[in-house]
Protein backbone atom coordinates (compact mmCIF):
# COMPACT_ATOMS: atom_id res chain seq x y z
CA UNK A 1 0.00 0.00 0.00
CA UNK A 2 2.86 2.36 0.77
CA UNK A 3 4.43 1.71 -2.64
CA UNK A 4 1.13 2.49 -4.36
CA UNK A 5 0.80 5.75 -2.41
CA UNK A 6 4.31 6.84 -3.39
CA UNK A 7 3.57 6.10 -7.06
CA UNK A 8 0.39 8.15 -6.73
CA UNK A 9 2.33 11.12 -5.34
CA UNK A 10 5.03 10.76 -7.98
CA UNK A 11 2.47 10.86 -10.79
CA UNK A 12 0.65 13.81 -9.19
CA UNK A 13 3.20 16.65 -8.98
CA UNK A 14 2.04 18.10 -5.69
CA UNK A 15 4.03 20.51 -3.57
CA UNK A 16 6.68 18.52 -1.80
CA UNK A 17 5.24 15.26 -3.18
CA UNK A 18 2.21 15.27 -0.84
CA UNK A 19 -1.02 17.17 -0.34
CA UNK A 20 -2.69 18.11 2.92
CA UNK A 21 -5.43 15.59 2.26
CA UNK A 22 -2.95 12.78 1.58
CA UNK A 23 -1.12 13.54 4.81
CA UNK A 24 -4.25 13.03 6.90
CA UNK A 25 -5.72 10.09 5.01
CA UNK A 26 -2.58 8.02 4.92
CA UNK A 27 -2.42 5.71 7.93
CA UNK A 28 -0.09 6.87 10.68
CA UNK A 29 1.88 3.63 10.59
CA UNK A 30 2.95 4.34 6.96
CA UNK A 31 4.93 7.52 7.81
CA UNK A 32 5.49 10.05 10.52
CA UNK A 33 2.82 12.77 10.19
CA UNK A 34 5.02 15.45 11.74
CA UNK A 35 7.75 14.77 9.20
CA UNK A 36 5.26 15.06 6.34
CA UNK A 37 3.90 18.38 7.65
CA UNK A 38 7.42 19.82 7.99
CA UNK A 39 8.17 18.82 4.40
CA UNK A 40 4.98 20.55 3.26
CA UNK A 41 5.84 23.77 5.10
CA UNK A 42 9.36 23.84 3.67
CA UNK A 43 8.03 23.37 0.17
CA UNK A 44 5.52 26.20 0.59
CA UNK A 45 8.26 28.54 1.83
CA UNK A 46 10.49 27.64 -1.11
CA UNK A 47 7.77 28.33 -3.68
CA UNK A 48 6.83 31.60 -1.97
CA UNK A 49 10.48 32.78 -1.99
CA UNK A 50 10.85 31.99 -5.67
CA UNK A 51 7.65 33.81 -6.53
CA UNK A 52 8.81 36.86 -4.57
CA UNK A 53 12.21 36.92 -6.28
CA UNK A 54 10.57 36.55 -9.70
CA UNK A 55 8.30 39.47 -8.89
CA UNK A 56 11.26 41.63 -7.83
CA UNK A 57 13.20 40.77 -10.98
CA UNK A 58 10.22 41.83 -13.11
CA UNK A 59 9.72 45.09 -11.22
CA UNK A 60 13.43 45.95 -10.97
CA UNK A 61 15.17 44.28 -13.94
CA UNK A 62 18.47 46.21 -13.53
CA UNK A 63 18.88 45.67 -9.82
CA UNK A 64 21.10 42.81 -8.61
CA UNK A 65 19.03 40.22 -6.70
CA UNK A 66 21.33 37.29 -6.19
CA UNK A 67 24.84 37.61 -4.78
CA UNK A 68 27.85 37.02 -6.97
CA UNK A 69 29.20 33.50 -6.98
CA UNK A 70 32.37 34.76 -5.28
CA UNK A 71 30.40 36.45 -2.54
CA UNK A 72 30.46 40.08 -3.86
CA UNK A 73 27.27 41.90 -4.70
CA UNK A 74 27.19 43.37 -8.21
CA UNK A 75 26.33 47.07 -8.02
CA UNK A 76 26.21 49.74 -10.72
CA UNK A 77 29.34 51.79 -11.25
CA UNK A 78 29.06 55.27 -9.82
CA UNK A 79 31.43 58.17 -9.59
CA UNK A 80 33.71 57.81 -6.58
CA UNK A 81 34.37 60.68 -4.26
CA UNK A 82 36.82 63.26 -5.53
CA UNK A 83 39.34 62.35 -2.84
CA UNK A 84 39.31 58.76 -4.04
CA UNK A 85 39.72 59.74 -7.67
CA UNK A 86 42.88 61.71 -7.03
CA UNK A 87 44.66 58.52 -5.91
CA UNK A 88 43.59 56.52 -8.94
CA UNK A 89 46.50 55.18 -10.92
CA UNK A 90 46.89 56.92 -14.29
CA UNK A 91 47.51 53.53 -15.85
CA UNK A 92 43.87 52.64 -15.23
CA UNK A 93 42.47 53.38 -18.66
CA UNK A 94 38.90 52.61 -19.56
CA UNK A 95 36.55 53.51 -22.35
CA UNK A 96 32.82 53.82 -22.55
CA UNK A 97 32.65 50.45 -24.29
CA UNK A 98 34.17 48.61 -21.33
CA UNK A 99 30.97 48.63 -19.32
CA UNK A 100 27.86 46.52 -19.80
CA UNK A 101 25.72 48.85 -17.73
CA UNK A 102 23.60 51.05 -20.02
CA UNK A 103 23.57 54.78 -19.43
CA UNK A 104 26.52 54.83 -17.03
CA UNK A 105 29.50 56.81 -18.38
CA UNK A 106 32.77 55.95 -16.77
CA UNK A 107 34.58 58.32 -14.48
CA UNK A 108 38.08 57.48 -15.71
CA UNK A 109 39.10 58.24 -19.27
CA UNK A 110 42.30 57.84 -21.24
CA UNK A 111 44.91 60.35 -20.21
CA UNK A 112 45.44 63.15 -22.74
CA UNK A 113 48.01 65.92 -22.46
CA UNK A 114 47.16 69.23 -20.84
CA UNK A 115 46.44 72.05 -23.27
CA UNK A 116 49.52 74.24 -22.83
CA UNK A 117 50.76 76.94 -25.13
CA UNK A 118 54.39 77.77 -25.64
CA UNK A 119 55.52 81.34 -25.29
CA UNK A 120 54.79 83.52 -28.31
CA UNK A 121 57.60 85.86 -29.45
CA UNK A 122 56.54 89.45 -29.88
CA UNK A 123 57.93 92.96 -30.15
CA UNK A 124 58.96 94.61 -26.86
CA UNK A 125 56.24 96.78 -25.43
CA UNK A 126 56.05 99.03 -22.41
CA UNK A 127 53.59 98.59 -19.59
CA UNK A 128 51.28 101.65 -19.50
CA UNK A 129 50.63 101.22 -15.80
CA UNK A 130 54.29 101.06 -14.90
CA UNK A 131 53.84 97.72 -13.16
CA UNK A 132 56.65 95.22 -13.11
CA UNK A 133 56.24 91.76 -14.49
CA UNK A 134 56.29 88.95 -12.00
CA UNK A 135 59.44 86.91 -12.16
CA UNK A 136 59.37 83.25 -12.93
CA UNK A 137 59.72 80.94 -9.97
CA UNK A 138 61.45 78.22 -11.93
CA UNK A 139 58.48 75.88 -11.91
CA UNK A 140 56.72 77.23 -14.98
CA UNK A 141 57.39 74.13 -17.03
CA UNK A 142 54.84 72.24 -14.95
CA UNK A 143 52.39 75.08 -14.24
CA UNK A 144 49.22 75.85 -16.16
CA UNK A 145 50.18 78.44 -18.72
CA UNK A 146 47.91 81.15 -19.96
CA UNK A 147 47.85 81.97 -23.62
CA UNK A 148 50.09 84.94 -24.25
CA UNK A 149 48.44 87.75 -26.10
CA UNK A 150 49.19 91.17 -27.43
CA UNK A 151 51.37 92.33 -30.26
CA UNK A 152 52.06 95.89 -31.31
CA UNK A 153 52.08 94.88 -34.97
CA UNK A 154 48.99 93.48 -36.69
CA UNK A 155 50.92 91.12 -38.91
CA UNK A 156 54.16 90.78 -37.05
CA UNK A 157 56.60 87.92 -36.79
CA UNK A 158 55.37 84.37 -37.22
CA UNK A 159 53.83 83.14 -34.02
CA UNK A 160 54.83 79.85 -32.53
CA UNK A 161 51.77 77.70 -32.39
CA UNK A 162 50.50 75.94 -29.33
CA UNK A 163 51.42 72.41 -28.42
CA UNK A 164 50.30 69.95 -25.86
CA UNK A 165 52.76 68.94 -23.17
CA UNK A 166 52.01 66.47 -20.40
CA UNK A 167 51.87 67.76 -16.86
CA UNK A 168 52.27 65.60 -13.74
CA UNK A 169 48.97 64.72 -12.15
CA UNK A 170 50.07 66.05 -8.82
CA UNK A 171 50.45 69.59 -10.17
CA UNK A 172 47.03 69.97 -11.76
CA UNK A 173 45.78 72.12 -8.92
CA UNK A 174 46.64 75.65 -7.99
CA UNK A 175 45.52 78.70 -6.12
CA UNK A 176 42.15 80.16 -6.93
CA UNK A 177 42.07 82.10 -10.20
CA UNK A 178 45.85 82.36 -10.37
CA UNK A 179 47.66 81.58 -13.60
CA UNK A 180 51.38 81.70 -13.92
CA UNK A 181 53.00 82.81 -17.13
CA UNK A 182 56.33 81.74 -18.54
CA UNK A 183 59.10 84.25 -18.93
CA UNK A 184 59.70 85.46 -22.43
CA UNK A 185 62.47 87.27 -24.21
CA UNK A 186 61.49 89.66 -27.01
CA UNK A 187 62.35 88.53 -30.50
CA UNK A 188 63.17 91.14 -33.12
CA UNK A 189 62.52 90.05 -36.69
CA UNK A 190 65.31 90.65 -39.17
CA UNK A 191 64.97 93.66 -41.41
CA UNK A 192 63.16 92.87 -44.63
CA UNK A 193 62.07 89.46 -43.50
CA UNK A 194 58.70 88.17 -44.63
CA UNK A 195 56.60 86.25 -42.16
CA UNK A 196 55.95 82.64 -43.04
CA UNK A 197 52.37 82.93 -41.86
CA UNK A 198 50.06 85.91 -41.33
CA UNK A 199 47.89 84.06 -38.83
CA UNK A 200 48.67 85.01 -35.22
CA UNK A 201 47.29 81.75 -33.89
CA UNK A 202 47.56 82.48 -30.20
CA UNK A 203 47.47 86.24 -29.93
CA UNK A 204 44.65 88.60 -29.27
CA UNK A 205 42.89 90.24 -32.17
CA UNK A 206 45.26 92.92 -33.35
CA UNK A 207 44.03 96.17 -34.84
CA UNK A 208 44.09 96.49 -38.59
CA UNK A 209 45.17 100.09 -38.93
CA UNK A 210 47.32 99.56 -42.02
CA UNK A 211 44.50 98.87 -44.47
CA UNK A 212 45.15 100.05 -48.03
CA UNK A 213 43.45 103.26 -49.09
CA UNK A 214 41.27 101.60 -51.73
CA UNK A 215 39.61 99.45 -49.03
CA UNK A 216 38.26 102.51 -47.16
CA UNK A 217 37.80 104.88 -50.10
CA UNK A 218 34.16 105.77 -49.30
CA UNK A 219 32.03 106.75 -46.32
CA UNK A 220 30.38 103.34 -45.99
CA UNK A 221 33.75 101.58 -45.85
CA UNK A 222 35.01 103.99 -43.21
CA UNK A 223 31.88 103.37 -41.12
CA UNK A 224 32.45 99.62 -41.31
CA UNK A 225 36.08 99.97 -40.26
CA UNK A 226 35.30 102.34 -37.39
CA UNK A 227 32.57 100.06 -36.05
CA UNK A 228 34.93 97.11 -36.29
CA UNK A 229 37.63 98.85 -34.26
CA UNK A 230 35.06 99.82 -31.63
CA UNK A 231 33.49 96.39 -31.24
CA UNK A 232 36.36 93.96 -31.81
CA UNK A 233 37.47 91.78 -28.92
CA UNK A 234 40.34 93.23 -26.90
CA UNK A 235 43.22 91.51 -25.16
CA UNK A 236 41.69 92.03 -21.74
CA UNK A 237 38.42 90.46 -22.89
CA UNK A 238 40.20 87.34 -24.04
CA UNK A 239 42.27 87.22 -20.87
CA UNK A 240 39.13 87.24 -18.70
CA UNK A 241 37.78 84.24 -20.56
CA UNK A 242 41.07 82.40 -20.28
CA UNK A 243 41.24 83.01 -16.51
CA UNK A 244 37.80 81.48 -16.01
CA UNK A 245 38.67 78.57 -18.30
CA UNK A 246 41.79 77.77 -16.31
CA UNK A 247 39.95 77.82 -12.97
CA UNK A 248 37.13 75.69 -14.38
CA UNK A 249 39.61 73.08 -15.51
CA UNK A 250 41.06 72.86 -12.01
CA UNK A 251 37.61 72.44 -10.46
CA UNK A 252 36.27 69.95 -13.02
CA UNK A 253 39.35 67.79 -12.61
CA UNK A 254 37.98 66.93 -9.18
CA UNK A 255 35.31 64.94 -11.04
CA UNK A 256 37.34 63.87 -14.05
CA UNK A 257 41.07 63.97 -13.28
CA UNK A 258 42.08 63.49 -16.92
CA UNK A 259 39.67 66.06 -18.40
CA UNK A 260 40.79 69.19 -20.22
CA UNK A 261 38.88 72.35 -21.17
CA UNK A 262 39.57 74.23 -24.40
CA UNK A 263 38.51 77.72 -25.41
CA UNK A 264 36.89 77.73 -28.85
CA UNK A 265 34.41 79.61 -31.00
CA UNK A 266 34.45 83.34 -31.68
CA UNK A 267 36.74 84.00 -28.72
CA UNK A 268 39.61 82.44 -30.67
CA UNK A 269 38.60 82.38 -34.33
CA UNK A 270 39.15 86.13 -34.85
CA UNK A 271 35.51 87.15 -35.24
CA UNK A 272 34.71 87.85 -31.58
CA UNK A 273 33.41 91.13 -30.22
CA UNK A 274 33.57 92.69 -26.79
CA UNK A 275 30.15 91.26 -25.96
CA UNK A 276 30.68 87.78 -27.41
CA UNK A 277 30.00 84.72 -25.32
CA UNK A 278 32.76 82.19 -24.76
CA UNK A 279 32.54 78.61 -26.03
CA UNK A 280 34.28 75.91 -24.01
CA UNK A 281 34.88 72.30 -24.96
CA UNK A 282 35.31 69.75 -22.16
CA UNK A 283 37.34 66.83 -23.52
CA UNK A 284 37.08 63.73 -21.34
CA UNK A 285 38.40 61.19 -23.84
CA UNK A 286 40.02 61.22 -27.24
CA UNK A 287 37.20 59.48 -29.11
CA UNK A 288 33.60 60.57 -29.57
CA UNK A 289 30.93 60.01 -26.94
CA UNK A 290 27.16 59.62 -27.09
CA UNK A 291 25.82 63.17 -26.98
CA UNK A 292 22.29 62.09 -26.02
CA UNK A 293 23.24 60.07 -22.95
CA UNK A 294 26.86 60.37 -21.85
CA UNK A 295 27.29 64.07 -22.61
CA UNK A 296 24.08 64.97 -20.78
CA UNK A 297 25.11 62.86 -17.79
CA UNK A 298 28.57 64.46 -17.61
CA UNK A 299 27.16 67.97 -17.94
CA UNK A 300 24.65 67.25 -15.16
CA UNK A 301 27.53 66.32 -12.87
CA UNK A 302 29.38 69.49 -13.83
CA UNK A 303 26.22 71.50 -13.21
CA UNK A 304 25.98 70.19 -9.65
CA UNK A 305 29.63 71.06 -9.14
CA UNK A 306 29.20 74.61 -10.43
CA UNK A 307 26.35 75.23 -8.02
CA UNK A 308 28.92 74.93 -5.23
CA UNK A 309 31.49 77.31 -6.71
CA UNK A 310 31.66 80.95 -5.72
CA UNK A 311 32.47 82.43 -9.13
CA UNK A 312 29.80 80.73 -11.32
CA UNK A 313 26.13 81.63 -11.41
CA UNK A 314 23.04 80.42 -13.24
CA UNK A 315 24.29 77.07 -14.62
CA UNK A 316 21.61 75.82 -17.01
CA UNK A 317 21.67 72.51 -18.90
CA UNK A 318 20.27 72.74 -22.43
CA UNK A 319 19.47 69.43 -24.15
CA UNK A 320 20.12 69.96 -27.85
CA UNK A 321 21.77 67.93 -30.60
CA UNK A 322 25.01 69.00 -28.93
CA UNK A 323 24.04 69.50 -25.26
CA UNK A 324 25.55 72.55 -23.60
CA UNK A 325 25.80 73.93 -20.10
CA UNK A 326 25.25 77.69 -20.00
CA UNK A 327 26.57 79.71 -17.06
CA UNK A 328 27.96 83.13 -16.17
CA UNK A 329 31.22 84.15 -14.56
CA UNK A 330 30.47 86.41 -11.60
CA UNK A 331 33.90 88.04 -11.73
CA UNK A 332 34.02 89.07 -15.40
CA UNK A 333 30.34 88.86 -16.32
CA UNK A 334 31.13 86.69 -19.37
CA UNK A 335 28.56 84.13 -20.50
CA UNK A 336 29.91 80.64 -21.23
CA UNK A 337 28.63 77.65 -23.24
CA UNK A 338 30.26 74.36 -22.25
CA UNK A 339 29.98 71.22 -24.39
CA UNK A 340 31.51 67.76 -24.02
CA UNK A 341 33.83 66.26 -26.63
CA UNK A 342 32.52 68.36 -29.50
CA UNK A 343 35.97 68.36 -31.06
CA UNK A 344 34.61 69.51 -34.43
CA UNK A 345 34.25 72.93 -32.83
CA UNK A 346 37.97 72.96 -32.04
CA UNK A 347 38.86 72.08 -35.62
CA UNK A 348 36.67 74.71 -37.23
CA UNK A 349 37.92 77.33 -34.74
CA UNK A 350 41.41 77.17 -36.23
CA UNK A 351 40.06 76.90 -39.78
CA UNK A 352 38.07 80.11 -39.34
CA UNK A 353 40.99 81.80 -37.58
CA UNK A 354 43.18 81.09 -40.59
CA UNK A 355 40.59 82.61 -42.92
CA UNK A 356 40.28 85.62 -40.60
CA UNK A 357 43.93 86.59 -40.90
CA UNK A 358 44.64 85.63 -44.51
CA UNK A 359 43.04 88.83 -45.83
CA UNK A 360 42.62 92.14 -44.00
CA UNK A 361 39.03 92.69 -45.13
CA UNK A 362 37.64 89.43 -43.75
CA UNK A 363 37.40 90.30 -40.06
CA UNK A 364 35.81 93.78 -40.40
CA UNK A 365 33.16 92.65 -42.88
CA UNK A 366 32.19 89.56 -40.87
CA UNK A 367 31.99 91.37 -37.53
CA UNK A 368 29.73 94.08 -38.98
CA UNK A 369 27.49 91.48 -40.65
CA UNK A 370 27.11 89.67 -37.32
CA UNK A 371 26.07 92.95 -35.69
CA UNK A 372 23.64 93.62 -38.52
CA UNK A 373 22.04 90.18 -38.17
CA UNK A 374 21.70 90.60 -34.40
CA UNK A 375 20.03 93.98 -34.86
CA UNK A 376 17.45 92.46 -37.22
CA UNK A 377 16.93 89.44 -34.93
CA UNK A 378 18.02 86.79 -37.40
CA UNK A 379 21.10 85.71 -35.43
CA UNK A 380 19.64 83.39 -32.80
CA UNK A 381 19.55 79.66 -33.49
CA UNK A 382 17.51 79.04 -30.33
CA UNK A 383 14.67 81.01 -31.95
CA UNK A 384 14.81 79.34 -35.33
CA UNK A 385 17.14 81.73 -37.15
CA UNK A 386 20.84 81.75 -38.09
CA UNK A 387 23.67 81.02 -35.70
CA UNK A 388 26.82 83.16 -35.73
CA UNK A 389 28.78 80.22 -37.08
CA UNK A 390 26.35 79.88 -40.00
CA UNK A 391 26.65 83.60 -40.77
CA UNK A 392 30.44 83.37 -40.84
CA UNK A 393 30.30 80.44 -43.26
CA UNK A 394 27.86 82.35 -45.47
CA UNK A 395 30.23 85.33 -45.67
CA UNK A 396 33.26 83.12 -46.36
CA UNK A 397 31.33 81.33 -49.11
CA UNK A 398 30.48 84.66 -50.74
CA UNK A 399 34.11 85.85 -50.58
CA UNK A 400 35.25 82.55 -52.13
CA UNK A 401 32.80 82.61 -55.06
CA UNK A 402 33.48 86.13 -56.37
CA UNK A 403 34.95 86.36 -59.90
CA UNK A 404 38.18 87.44 -58.21
CA UNK A 405 38.06 85.58 -54.89
CA UNK A 406 38.99 87.51 -51.77
CA UNK A 407 40.02 84.31 -49.97
CA UNK A 408 41.07 80.86 -51.22
CA UNK A 409 39.69 77.43 -50.35
CA UNK A 410 42.03 76.32 -47.58
CA UNK A 411 40.75 72.76 -47.35
CA UNK A 412 41.47 72.24 -51.05
CA UNK A 413 44.81 74.05 -51.15
CA UNK A 414 46.13 72.70 -47.82
CA UNK A 415 44.28 69.44 -47.09
CA UNK A 416 47.05 68.18 -44.81
CA UNK A 417 46.67 71.22 -42.52
CA UNK A 418 42.93 70.70 -41.99
CA UNK A 419 42.64 66.93 -41.98
CA UNK A 420 39.35 66.05 -40.22
CA UNK A 421 40.95 63.00 -38.57
CA UNK A 422 44.05 64.81 -37.33
CA UNK A 423 44.82 64.32 -33.64
CA UNK A 424 43.15 67.07 -31.69
CA UNK A 425 46.38 68.17 -30.01
CA UNK A 426 47.94 68.77 -33.45
CA UNK A 427 45.13 71.01 -34.72
CA UNK A 428 46.80 74.31 -33.66
CA UNK A 429 49.96 73.25 -35.53
CA UNK A 430 48.10 72.80 -38.82
CA UNK A 431 47.97 76.36 -40.24
CA UNK A 432 51.41 77.49 -39.04
CA UNK A 433 53.08 77.30 -42.48
CA UNK A 434 50.27 78.71 -44.62
CA UNK A 435 51.57 81.84 -46.42
CA UNK A 436 49.56 85.07 -46.79
CA UNK A 437 47.03 85.22 -49.62
CA UNK A 438 47.34 88.02 -52.17
CA UNK A 439 43.94 88.65 -53.72
CA UNK A 440 43.42 90.39 -57.05
CA UNK A 441 40.07 91.67 -55.81
CA UNK A 442 40.30 95.40 -54.98
CA UNK A 443 36.73 95.89 -53.71
CA UNK A 444 36.23 98.18 -50.73
CA UNK A 445 34.57 97.13 -47.50
CA UNK A 446 31.39 98.93 -48.55
CA UNK A 447 31.31 97.17 -51.91
CA UNK A 448 31.77 93.78 -50.23
CA UNK A 449 28.92 94.44 -47.78
CA UNK A 450 26.60 95.49 -50.60
CA UNK A 451 27.64 92.49 -52.66
CA UNK A 452 27.01 90.10 -49.76
CA UNK A 453 23.46 91.38 -49.25
CA UNK A 454 22.74 91.33 -52.98
CA UNK A 455 24.14 87.80 -53.40
CA UNK A 456 21.79 86.25 -50.85
CA UNK A 457 18.86 88.53 -51.73
CA UNK A 458 18.78 88.02 -55.50
CA UNK A 459 21.53 85.71 -56.80
CA UNK A 460 21.76 82.65 -54.58
CA UNK A 461 19.02 80.03 -55.12
CA UNK A 462 18.18 78.78 -51.64
CA UNK A 463 15.92 76.02 -52.98
CA UNK A 464 18.49 74.51 -55.36
CA UNK A 465 21.92 74.90 -53.81
CA UNK A 466 23.91 74.17 -50.66
CA UNK A 467 26.48 76.59 -49.25
CA UNK A 468 29.88 74.88 -49.03
CA UNK A 469 33.08 76.50 -47.77
CA UNK A 470 34.86 73.16 -48.04
CA UNK A 471 34.37 73.12 -51.83
CA UNK A 472 34.31 76.93 -52.28
CA UNK A 473 31.15 76.69 -54.39
CA UNK A 474 27.41 76.11 -54.24
CA UNK A 475 26.59 72.41 -54.39
CA UNK A 476 23.34 71.25 -56.06
CA UNK A 477 20.78 69.89 -53.62
CA UNK A 478 20.17 67.01 -56.00
CA UNK A 479 23.51 65.53 -54.91
CA UNK A 480 22.01 64.39 -51.61
CA UNK A 481 18.45 63.44 -50.71
CA UNK A 482 18.84 64.90 -47.20
CA UNK A 483 19.57 68.36 -48.59
CA UNK A 484 16.34 68.63 -50.56
CA UNK A 485 14.01 68.86 -47.58
CA UNK A 486 15.86 71.78 -45.93
CA UNK A 487 14.95 75.43 -46.44
CA UNK A 488 18.58 76.39 -45.92
CA UNK A 489 21.58 74.07 -45.87
CA UNK A 490 25.02 75.37 -44.87
CA UNK A 491 27.58 72.58 -44.88
CA UNK A 492 29.84 72.20 -41.87
CA UNK A 493 33.38 72.07 -43.32
CA UNK A 494 34.47 68.98 -41.38
CA UNK A 495 31.52 66.68 -40.69
CA UNK A 496 29.14 67.83 -43.45
CA UNK A 497 26.20 68.49 -41.13
CA UNK A 498 23.78 71.38 -41.59
CA UNK A 499 24.80 74.32 -39.41
CA UNK A 500 21.49 76.03 -40.29
CA UNK A 501 19.32 73.16 -39.06
CA UNK A 502 17.59 75.53 -36.62
CA UNK A 503 15.82 77.18 -39.58
CA UNK A 504 13.08 74.58 -39.95
CA UNK A 505 10.01 76.85 -40.12
CA UNK A 506 9.01 78.48 -43.39
CA UNK A 507 7.89 81.67 -41.68
CA UNK A 508 11.36 82.14 -40.15
CA UNK A 509 13.05 81.31 -43.43
CA UNK A 510 10.92 83.86 -45.31
CA UNK A 511 11.72 86.46 -42.64
CA UNK A 512 15.46 85.89 -43.12
CA UNK A 513 15.19 86.33 -46.89
CA UNK A 514 13.10 89.47 -46.42
CA UNK A 515 15.74 91.04 -44.17
CA UNK A 516 18.43 90.41 -46.79
CA UNK A 517 16.33 91.92 -49.57
CA UNK A 518 15.19 94.97 -47.59
CA UNK A 519 18.67 95.74 -46.24
CA UNK A 520 20.23 95.48 -49.69
CA UNK A 521 17.71 97.88 -51.22
CA UNK A 522 18.11 100.44 -48.43
CA UNK A 523 21.91 100.30 -48.40
CA UNK A 524 22.06 100.46 -52.20
CA UNK A 525 19.98 103.63 -52.17
CA UNK A 526 21.58 105.53 -49.27
CA UNK A 527 25.15 104.13 -48.95
CA UNK A 528 24.99 104.76 -45.21
CA UNK A 529 25.50 102.01 -42.64
CA UNK A 530 23.09 103.69 -40.22
CA UNK A 531 20.14 102.91 -42.47
CA UNK A 532 20.49 99.17 -41.79
CA UNK A 533 22.47 99.19 -38.52
CA UNK A 534 22.28 102.09 -36.03
CA UNK A 535 25.94 102.57 -35.15
CA UNK A 536 25.42 104.32 -31.81
CA UNK A 537 23.13 101.57 -30.55
CA UNK A 538 25.60 98.92 -31.67
CA UNK A 539 28.65 100.32 -29.87
CA UNK A 540 29.11 98.36 -26.61
CA UNK A 541 28.80 100.34 -23.41
CA UNK A 542 31.98 100.53 -21.38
Amino acid sequence: MQTAFQNYCRNRQYIGGYTVKDCFLQPLHDCNLAYRLSRLAASVRSVWSRCLLSFLKIMFPRSPIFPHKHGHVITPRILPHASQQQHRSPETRLTLNDTNLPGQPLNVFPVIPIYQWKAVPEFPRTNPNGAKKRKSDGNTQHDLKRQRFGSSHPYGPPAKTGTFSPVPQGRSGGSVREIRSPTRSPVHPPVGSKPACSVPLLKAESSQNSLPSHIIKDKLSQQILDLFHTCEQQSEDLEKKELCRAQLQIDIQRLFPCARIFLAGSSLNGFGSRTSDADLCLVVQEGPINQKTDAVYILSLVQKLLYKTYYIERPQLIRAKVPILKFRDRVSGVEFDLNVNNTVGLRNTFLLRTYAYLEKRVRPIILVIKKWASHHRINDASRGTLSSYTLVLMVLHYLQTLPDPVIPCLQKDYPECFNPVMDIHLVPEGPKNIPPFLSKNQSSLGDLLLGFLKYYATVFRWDKYVISVREAKALPKTNCWEWRSKFLYVEEPFDGSNTARAVHEKIKFDAIKAVFAESWQMLQARKDLNCILPIRETIPKR
